[in-house]
This record gives structure tokens, sequence and C-alpha cells, in this order.
């Protein structure tokens, strides 16, 4: 399998999870000029944006450490973008989570990082 094929595969996997928590997932691989989200989901009017990191062995750093500030401020951009194109009013709550993946299991970090301009 190459990185896209191996991706695809985790982050089908991390929707999975996110729909058994409660989760509808509304797209995958939301992709603008500014960037990629992995996963927007909805969960109870909450507008999720889900960056998925996986690793096959945690040996210098945890996939959660992947999502760095210059990360975060492409993902907040690329929310912006997508909140605009989807028409999506401005008081509709969000939050930027991080799935991690690793062959210990799948793990959720709920509000990983604040809305950044």
């Amino acid at each position: 399998m190459n990185r896209k094929e191996t991706g695809a595969v985790y982050e089908q996997a991390a929707a999975e999870y996110l729909e058994q928590q409660g989760c509808r997932i509304l797209e995958k691989n939301f992709r603008s000029r500014y960037g990629e989200i992995d996963l927007v989901a909805e969960e109870a009017g909450t507008l999720v944006f889900v960056e998925v990191k996986y690793r096959t062995a945690v040996t210098i750093q945890y996939p959660e450490e992947a999502v760095n500030r210059s990360k975060q401020k492409k993902i907040c951009r690329t929310a912006d973008y997508y909140r605009l194109r989807r028409r999506i009013p401005d008081d509709v709550p969000c939050r930027f989570d991080v799935i991690a993946i690793t062959p210990e299991g799948i793990t959720q970090y709920r509000n990983a990082f604040a809305y950044c301009r």
C-alpha cells in the first residue's frame, strides 16, 4: 500500500470510531487551496474538524504531536473556507479534534487546539 492508500484506511477507521461515539460524518478529505481537513463531523450541533494522525510505531513522536502550530493554522484556515463554502453561520459552534492511531488503538483528543487566526 502507498501512503495515500494507507492514509485512507486509517481515516476510515477514524470515521467509524467517531460514528460509534455519536458523531455524524459530513465530509471526508475536504480540500482547498488552504489545505485539507481529514474529516468534518457533527456532534450535538457542534461542527467538528478532525485531523487524523497515525504511526505504525511510536519511536520518535506520538501521532498527536505532529499537529504543530503551523498545521493548526492551516486547519483553521481550511475550516474557515469550509464554513464559507457550506454557508455555515458563524454562531454554529465548532471544535478541532485530533484522532491519534497507533498499534495500541485509537485516541480522540477533543478540543485538541483552539481556533487560531
